[in-house]
């Protein structure tokens, strides 16, 4: 069966958050270690607070393969990876990204394999 071009899409957007935690000192690093989980439990809340559920998905996910450059989430279907270091960093994406539809520029991140 070949891919079908185009399937119907459950959210507009898709936001996958890295929740991997490893011991400090940990030679990769992690996105716990370097202090996700107030940014991402900060993301869930405005995504319900702005009743943005219904088109926005948010999936606490594992290791997204740069653990040194965390705090990581990468949004789709743009496949824009942002770095947000605060919890005003979150608030930036959010308006910007999710409900302006613009990229908050200051805190994309560009990775590299």
């Amino acid at each position: 069966m070949e891919l079908p071009e185009e399937l119907p899409q459950l959210y507009k957007r898709h936001i996958f958050a890295c929740h991997t935690q490893r011991p400090p000192m940990h030679p990769r690093g992690s996105c716990g270690a370097a202090g996700a989980q107030p940014l991402w439990d900060r993301l869930g809340r405005k995504i319900e607070e702005l009743g943005l559920g219904a088109d926005i998905g948010f999936t606490a996910s594992g290791c997204l393969g740069f653990c040194s450059a965390g705090p990581l989430l990468v949004i789709y279907p743009e496949g824009i990876w942002y770095r947000p270091q605060s919890e005003a960093d979150i608030d930036t994406i959010v308006e910007s990204h999710l409900q302006q539809d613009r990229l908050a520029e200051d805190l994309v991140v560009v990775l590299s394999r």
